[in-house]
């Protein structure tokens, strides 16, 4: 086999072990539960929310908000972490309608996990509302995908570098 036959298959190969572990990488905490539960029909507001997941979950960065269906916020103060647990208060709800709660949590490992769930309010409360709420973030942060072209990108310039080097 040619020396630059033997360089192309190491850096395949090379890829093909750092691609293996990959799967195992991207797995990060779960959510298994909410208060009150999706979709749950409620006569008067929860006076905190909160969603549990099935590994711990770090203190910092945690963001958790109440959304009403006047697009306003009804969650006050800062979330707290307490374990696997993210909860934070909620202001007595104001109109009738749909509530939408969006987390925001890092895992004990590193990884963000972020999503949402919705209750209702069948009878309008007295609450008054915080501010006017802003657009909610990606679902899941940036795609892996420009990174891998990339990685497979510079690869190839290193091989065919490694290549014309040589002759």
């Amino acid at each position: 086999m040619t020396r630059p036959a033997r360089l192309l298959l190491t850096v395949l190969l090379i890829c093909l072990l750092g691609s293996a572990g990959a799967a195992t990488a991207s797995a990060h905490a779960a959510l298994i539960s909410t208060d009150p539960v999706e979709n749950a029909a409620l006569a008067t507001g929860p006076g905190r929310v909160s969603a549990t997941f099935n590994e711990q979950m770090q203190p910092e960065f945690a963001a958790m908000t109440v959304v009403g269906p006047d697009g306003n916020i009804w969650s006050v103060g800062n979330p707290e972490v307490h374990g696997a647990v993210v909860s934070t208060a909620v202001r007595p709800l104001g109109p009738a309608g749909t509530y939408t709660v969006n987390y925001r949590a890092t895992s004990a490992d590193g990884h963000v996990v972020s999503g949402a769930w919705s209750f209702r309010l069948t009878e309008s409360g007295g609450g008054a509302p915080g501010p006017a709420a802003a657009a909610p973030p990606p679902a899941d942060g940036l795609p892996i995908w420009p990174f891998l072209a990339g990685a497979a990108v510079l690869i190839a310039l290193g091989a065919w570098w490694a290549v014309r080097r040589r002759t």
